[in-house]
């Protein structure tokens, strides 16, 4: 997902339970998608669409959340 704050996750998964709920929640996200995404026929393209717009909205929050943290640990 963010492979140059790889370290930073694994922090912040340990230490922000926030952080490590959202995580979870993108990832599980990421897999529904996946899964749905392999049978499109009996697939709505309506609800892949609207999980797409919550996984990215999840990452958007996670991408906040590791700034914030980069540059209160510079």
């Amino acid at each position: 997902m963010f492979p140059e704050y790889r370290s930073l996750i694994s922090k912040l998964k340990q230490s922000n339970a926030h952080f490590s709920k959202i995580f979870e929640e993108h990832n599980a996200l990421d897999h529904e998608i996946i899964r749905l995404e392999k049978d499109p026929v009996t697939s709505n393209v309506e609800d892949i669409d609207l999980l797409k717009r919550k996984k990215l909205k999840l990452k958007d929050e996670l991408y906040v959340m590791l700034k914030q943290a980069e540059t209160s640990t510079e």
